[in-house]
């Protein structure tokens, strides 16, 4: 089956030619320092500060309640800010004293539910907020944007007529059709299958970058994250744990929270001994230069940790869970701690098989040891301090 978004002639800017050398351009959006709260006493996002240049797509990525749709609808102009300023183009569009309307931002959002007009035909819902240009104009908009999503021949129809992924892809239009600064996607492909789901993260992305739009998509999703972002700015809480690469984020997180959420995670406690952080599973790189008799944990993915059967071994396989493509094993160590292993699927070993457990990380990413929870997620298999 071909793609859902067909090619189009639209062209980044720039792309293909010799550019010569030149500063870097500033930053198409930025938040400087920025909260905001449903209730004083209470903050829903503290003190967020990124920015995003033209061209890119930013992931905001966390738990329900982490404050990714807080900063969408503040970056779009439906919530005030607490404190703090969003710059657009460099023009300050929010603050504590002076806030810019929704409809003068030029920021394109498209909603969970898309949110499409029930009474209006798909042509009309594209062209709905398009009363600056002419009739010919607005059509000629209206084509391209069909086009471009693969729905000519859907122009005259209801939305309830359409599946989810089209319906989908005409808010997408609706909201390509004004030429935004930026575009907000808040949870996207939250209500499509997962085959359709995947099909369109593929197609969106060529799109977005096709037409090299500066995009913000929000999602509690890992893989959709790594999927479609250039960078993903991790949140938890209301604070921004961490904004990089989607590659530094999964090999080089700067929390633990971070290491947990973005894929499985297990921590294994140590302590630093003649140079090396000396663990249940061996010694690893004291590679933060942790003073001698520092109590750490080292991060340890499951695809870092191979099984090897043997009668006499303390560690026990608990479960093994049958993936498709590999087996997630949980193996209990001699002390009682619990980590995982990403085996391939026609490896199969069954629940009590005695085993070896080695760890052959690539690289050694070391947290400090805390006696209370690192969060609410990332601490369940955290051994307490030594």
């Amino acid at each position: 089956m071909g793609t859902l978004f067909p090619s189009s002639s639209l062209t980044p800017t720039g792309q293909g030619e010799d550019q010569p050398d030149r500063p870097p351009a500033p930053p198409l959006l930025e938040l400087r320092s920025v909260s905001c709260a449903y209730h004083s006493a209470h903050p829903t996002v503290q003190d967020i500060s990124f920015s995003v240049h033209e061209g890119e797509v930013l992931c905001l990525l966390g738990p329900s309640g982490s404050g990714k749709t807080t900063i969408l609808r503040a970056i779009a102009g439906f919530e005030p800010v607490r404190s703090g300023e969003i710059f657009l183009s460099g023009r300050l569009v929010s603050s504590t004293a002076h806030m810019v309307p929704a409809e003068e931002r030029r920021v394109g959002m498209v909603f969970q539910e898309y949110a499409l007009f029930p009474h209006l035909r798909v042509a009309d819902n594209i062209a709905f907020g398009l009363r600056n240009l002419t009739r010919h104009e607005r059509a000629e908009r209206v084509h391209e944007m069909l086009r471009l999503i693969g729905l000519e021949a859907f122009g005259h129809r209801y939305p309830h007529e359409l599946s989810g992924g089209q319906q989908q892809r005409v808010a997408l239009a609706r909201a390509l059709a004004r030429h935004p600064l930026i575009l907000l996607l808040d949870e996207p492909f939250s209500n499509l299958d997962p085959d359709m789901t995947d099909r369109m993260r593929q197609d969106l992305s060529n799109l977005l970058r096709q037409m090299h739009t500066t995009t913000i998509l929000v999602t509690h999703d890992h893989d959709e994250a790594f999927a479609m972002a250039d960078r993903i700015a991790v949140l938890n809480e209301g604070r921004l744990e961490q904004i990089d690469s989607p590659e530094q984020i999964y090999h080089m997180p700067a929390t633990p929270f971070v290491a947990d959420f973005v894929g499985q995670a297990d921590f294994i406690a140590g302590v630093v001994q003649g140079g090396k952080v000396l663990t249940e599973l061996g010694q690893f790189p004291n590679t933060i230069g942790a003073a001698e008799g520092s109590s750490l944990v080292v991060m340890i993915r499951p695809d870092d940790v191979d099984l090897i059967p043997h009668p006499t071994a303390e560690a026990r396989i608990i479960n093994r869970l049958f993936r498709g493509s590999e087996n997630l094993y949980t193996v209990q160590l001699g002390s009682g701690q619990i980590v995982h292993s990403s085996q391939h699927s026609t490896t199969i070993y069954r629940p009590g098989t005695a085993v070896e457990v080695r760890v052959s990380a690539s690289h050694t990413v070391l947290f400090a040891a805390v006696a209370r929870p690192l969060s609410t997620k990332a601490n369940r298999n955290v051994s307490p301090s030594p």
